[in-house]
């Protein structure tokens, strides 16, 4: 066992991540309702010996901090409208022979019942497949079982995603919503 899987035996959570080792995937987290979302998580990931990038706000990106995050495979989010982030990380899948990027399409910590939809543009336009996190506060367990392949027809593939998530419960319970 490695550090970060005692850590989280220690603290008594249970992981349980058996979709296959792939190149390239997105991985969608939910429910996000803390910022310990993202250090159990990193850590369970780390528990099983893969690495994972992710998406965080840029106003977290600042010195000392945002040296860190970079090189710990962090990618600063812009706030502002008309930034291409989607099609720049469809060109890093593109041009990686391995990226697995973390995303919780809730955006937010506060309950929110919109989700984003540019992860699921990313997996479709990449051509890559969607593994399914989630943090289970209520159970102490984290599961990433299901692999979801994007069909293209957005609406659809944000419901079927929504009613995996439906049954677990973040942190906070009240600021997560899978409707």
């Amino acid at each position: 066992m490695n550090l970060a899987g005692f850590l989280l035996k220690v603290a008594g959570w249970k992981i349980n991540i058996t979709v296959p080792d792939y190149p390239k995937c997105i991985i969608c987290v939910a429910p996000h309702t803390s910022n310990w979302d993202f250090i159990f998580g990193k850590l369970a990931y780390a528990s099983i010996g893969r690495k994972a990038g992710f998406l965080m706000k840029e106003s977290w990106f600042f010195f000392p901090l945002g040296i860190i995050f970079k090189a710990i495979g962090g990618i600063p989010v812009p706030r502002k409208k008309g930034s291409s982030l989607v099609e720049n990380i469809i060109d890093k899948f593109n041009n990686s022979q391995s990226m697995c990027l973390a995303i919780t399409p809730e955006g937010t910590r506060s309950r929110t019942d919109k989700w984003r939809y540019g992860f699921l543009h990313i997996a479709y336009g990449a051509q890559i497949p969607i593994v399914l996190g989630a943090i289970d506060y209520s159970t102490k367990n984290i599961v990433i079982e299901q692999t979801f392949i994007p069909t293209g027809d957005a609406e659809k593939d944000m419901r079927a995603i929504k009613d995996y998530y439906r049954p677990f419960k973040g942190r906070h319970p009240e600021n997560f919503s899978a409707e």
